[in-house]
């Protein structure tokens, strides 16, 4: 028997969120914990948020600001500003080495299930989906072209046709997405919104209220 399953959405440093969270939920020892990328940047407490990670042993995908933290271990640091080189700087070495073994997708085959940050296209195989989309990608346009961007086109979990069912995050300004193969859970924590999860299989959606909004959407 499969393991109870919940996956959280764009944490961004809320570490006291996610403790809150995963309290409302329920997680008990056993459960498995996914997150959806995002773990760092923006927030508080990045450094937190992948402590509470690792000892939890949670799962993760790669976020889009996850892997800009990372260009520090390239030595790149100098590079970056404001709140991703504070989270940078804020790190341990146990902590890098959870963040650079981070897949782009996770299959969770017993429950029909993949997890990615951002999105993916239909139609294209995983093993050909592009890196930059499935960390930034938003929408499809009329010929069925990935954008970045939410003016882009149509939200792409609108068009994703399963019967694989994807877990995805990334898209705060569209907010909770709820399609029939896919489900988008980045609620803006950060932002001053609330951060989503989903107990899997039964699709039962947890949310708590930010404690306070540290960013501006877009910022």
């Amino acid at each position: 028997m499969s393991p109870r399953t919940l996956v959280v959405g764009d944490v961004h440093g809320c570490a006291a969120e996610l403790d809150e969270l995963l309290r409302v939920a329920g997680l008990e020892p056993g459960d498995r914990l996914v997150l959806a990328g995002d773990l760092v940047a923006k927030g508080p407490d990045s450094q937190g948020v992948v402590a509470l990670a690792r000892e939890r042993r949670a799962l993760s995908v790669l976020g889009n600001h996850d892997a800009h933290v990372l260009k520090a271990r390239a030595g790149a640091l100098d590079a970056l500003k404001g709140t991703h080189r504070e989270a940078a700087e804020s790190l341990t070495e146990d902590d890098w080495r959870y963040l650079e073994a981070l897949p782009l997708w996770l299959d969770l085959p017993e429950l029909n299930t993949l997890v990615v940050h951002a999105g993916l296209l239909p139609n294209v195989p995983l093993d050909a989906q592009p890196r930059h989309l499935l960390l930034n990608l938003r929408s499809l346009d009329e010929a069925g072209q990935g954008s970045t961007r939410v003016s882009g086109g149509r939200p792409w979990a609108e068009r994703w046709p399963g019967p694989r069912f994807v877990v995805f995050g990334h898209d705060a300004l569209r907010g909770l997405q709820r399609h029939p193969h896919a489900l988008g859970l980045d609620t803006g924590c950060v932002y001053g919104g609330q951060l989503s999860a989903v107990w899997l299989p039964e699709r039962r959606l947890v949310q708590v209220e930010a404690h306070r909004a540290w960013v501006s959407v877009g910022d």
